[in-house]
């Protein structure tokens, strides 16, 4: 059986690299929507993608592990949050959004496996 690593801070958790990755690829796709979005779809796409890693790291740092769990409810809102935006990015502007619909959803089903151990251990 491998050995378990210890994790001691939010930037040890896997699910937390790659949303905190989405938030680099997501700031690269929003530079390719016109200036007119600048308040808009440009705007809402930053918020709700860095909102996917900052809950995620507010979470880990909170006293209980019900207290994480409503931290990654939050954060796994924003994927769905981000993936409608997404696919305006798409819609209005034919924008690919291939590797970011991935990464989010590989990002999505992470949070939701992740909610459902510390479910269960209640």
């Amino acid at each position: 059986m491998p050995e378990q690593t210890k994790i001691n801070s939010f930037k040890d958790l896997i699910v937390w690299q790659k949303s905190f990755q989405l938030v680099r690829q997501i700031y690269k796709i929003t530079e390719k929507i016109p200036s007119t979005e600048m308040y808009g779809l440009k705007s809402q796409m930053q918020r709700s993608s860095v909102s996917i890693p900052s809950n995620i790291a507010e979470g880990f740092y909170r006293r209980t592990p019900k207290d994480f769990k409503q931290f990654l409810h939050i954060a796994f809102g924003s994927t769905a949050e981000l993936e409608t935006q997404l696919l305006l990015c798409k819609e209005l502007y034919s924008i690919n959004i291939e590797e970011e619909g991935k990464l989010l959803t590989e990002v999505s089903k992470m949070l939701r496996v992740f909610i459902t151990k510390l479910e269960t251990k209640d």
